[in-house]
């Protein structure tokens, strides 16, 4: 099992669906920390450290049937060099246990959450 950690990533949301994917993600985050550690046959677990919204509603992932739904989840990695290369991705994402939310005293809302992964593309 390998641990890889990404700093200040910015991260799409988007709803997985099978019939009518969607297009555009539905929310865009910053996070402060992105830890990912590979499983067995492609799957992976993480958490996603003080994330905020840069567009749409993470406020989705607060209610019950945002936690129960399932996600794809793509970022770029800034450590590689070739911009073919860059674009990292997990499917079948599920959270794992409650986001948690916190509200700071400028009324700016951050995010925590662990998750569970499907598959992986990570390099």
């Amino acid at each position: 099992m390998s641990e890889l950690v990404y700093t200040k990533p910015v991260l799409c949301f988007f709803k997985e669906r099978d019939v009518n994917p969607e297009i555009d993600p539905f929310v865009v985050v910053k996070a402060r920390k992105l830890e990912v550690t590979s499983g067995d046959g492609g799957s992976c677990s993480g958490k996603l450290e003080d994330f905020f919204t840069l567009m749409g509603d993470a406020d989705y992932l607060l209610t019950p049937q945002g936690a129960a739904d399932h996600y794809v989840v793509c970022w770029f990695d800034d450590s590689e060099p070739d911009m073919n290369k860059d674009l990292r991705r997990l499917r079948g994402v599920t959270l794992k246990g409650k986001v948690t939310c916190a509200l700071n005293a400028s009324g700016k809302r951050t995010y925590n959450a662990a998750f569970q992964a499907e598959h992986a593309k990570l390099k």
